[in-house]
């Protein structure tokens, strides 16, 4: 209100009551009478307002820092569990790839005895057909000498077969060393 007056105290003296015809000069007096009476009731509530916007704005941007802050924490937490996660992955690629060579391996050995085995079986089995096959000839020889032997020791003995045979004992009989 001091305000209007000291602008007051620059216009000139009036002779009384009366309407002032400047309207450019009413609109400035009655501008800063509105202006004084909202700055002293308003002003109080507007600053408190001011204040309490102030303090919200503060605790929305604390907020948001702080869900900013939580996110980048749990951001940080996934990426570590991502970079855990491509290691077990390449760990359980390499262990797949190891025990698919191992067990690759282990086949091939395992085909290996297989094959040696039935190597071995074969050389079992012709060795067998061969020893039966020399048995089978060494029992139709032995029965075709004793035939022949039998023959002989029918008809009887000649002088030369007589001569041929007692030199096959007398010869037997000198290699023997008691």
């Amino acid at each position: 209100m001091s305000f209007s007056f000291l602008f007051l105290g620059n216009l000139p003296l009036a002779e009384g009551f009366g309407i002032n015809t400047n309207i450019f000069e009413t609109n400035i007096i009655n501008l800063a009478a509105v202006v004084a009476i909202v700055i002293s009731f308003v002003g109080k509530n507007l600053s408190a307002l001011l204040e309490d916007r102030r303090k919200t704005i503060l605790n929305n941007l604390q907020e948001a820092s702080q869900r900013a802050a939580e996110a980048q924490e749990r951001l940080n937490i996934a990426k570590n569990q991502l970079e855990l996660a491509k290691k077990k992955a390449t760990e359980i690629r390499e262990d797949g790839v190891l025990r698919a060579t191992q067990e690759m391996n282990n086949c091939v050995v395992q085909h290996e005895e297989r094959l040696s085995k039935l190597e071995e079986f074969k050389q079992e089995t012709v060795q067998f057909y061969q020893q039966k096959a020399f048995k089978q000839a060494y029992i139709y020889i032995i029965s075709r000498i004793m035939s022949r032997v039998k023959e002989r020791l029918n008809k009887g003995l000649d002088a030369t077969y007589h001569v041929v045979v007692n030199n096959f004992y007398v010869s037997r009989f000198t290699e023997y060393n008691p």
